[in-house]
């Protein structure tokens, strides 16, 4: 059974989500509830739960202010959040568990599910430094967590050279560090790093354009050759698209 804790300023809101927790999740007991960043510091510091389910707006700051004047963390967190922001982008690099307003049953079963299994709290909390750093950094100076098989990651997008894909696995390659192989597939990393100069080239790979040193073309297809001297397809229907991307470079 978690001992929980919910978070959120607004009383009908609080209610609701407490009776989709009881209702969806049995293993979930709600042990006390605030409505602000000062009565819930005061309520998660007397109850100790294993789990908060954490609102981000709020009338005396945020649900981040909350966090940083308990660190470190001792319970798991689920943020709630009415707004699809920059916050979301940077829950998704972090691999910290959100909920959108008004929350779905089915999300909220996953998330407490995630929340059952999670990980140690030595690697809960290099997710959560993760988190504060996104926020903190413009989003061109983002870090990316990575899990594979025996540790946690939180590594520099920007030392990101290229990701290739090996069915459900993505190995990521790096400037300056060791490949990290993760079990997670190229597609969920393609919608996260496009917006920040990545190009998925082919159907099992995705380049950093920062690397990018020049293009190879053949009667056999075209080859893009990075700065570190890795070759990568561009697959034939991909061509136009990062043509036109090479003309605003």
């Amino acid at each position: 059974m978690l001992r929980a804790i919910i978070i959120d300023d607004i009383d009908t809101i609080r209610a609701k989500n407490m009776a989709l927790i009881k209702k969806h999740c049995p293993n979930v007991a709600i042990i006390a509830e605030a409505n602000d960043v000062k009565s819930g510091v005061e309520v998660i510091r007397k109850y100790l739960p294993d789990l908060v389910f954490l609102d981000i707006e709020m009338p005396d700051g945020t649900g981040f202010n909350l966090l940083q004047q308990l660190r470190p963390v001792n319970f798991k967190v689920i943020f709630i959040t009415g707004f699809q922001d920059f916050a979301i982008k940077a829950f998704r690099f972090s691999a910290i568990d959100y909920l959108l307003k008004p929350i779905d049953p089915t999300d909220l079963i996953e998330a407490v599910k995630k929340a059952e299994d999670s990980v140690t709290k030595e690697a809960f909390d290099i997710r959560l430094s993760t988190l504060f750093t996104n926020i903190e950094r413009p989003k061109d100076l983002q870090k990316l967590v990575l899990k594979t098989m025996d540790k946690i990651y939180s590594v520099n997008v920007q030392d990101i050279v290229n990701c290739e894909s090996d069915r459900n696995y993505t190995t990521f390659f790096f400037i300056n560090a060791p490949k990290l192989v993760v079990s997670t597939t190229l597609k969920e990393y393609d919608t996260l790093l496009s917006p920040l100069g990545f190009f998925r080239t082919h159907q099992s790979h995705l380049i950093n354009m920062m690397y990018f040193d020049h293009l190879l073309k053949s009667d056999g297809g075209s080859t893009i050759i990075l700065k570190n001297k890795s070759t990568i397809p561009l697959a034939v229907r991909k061509r136009d698209e990062f043509m036109a991307l090479l003309e605003t470079l």
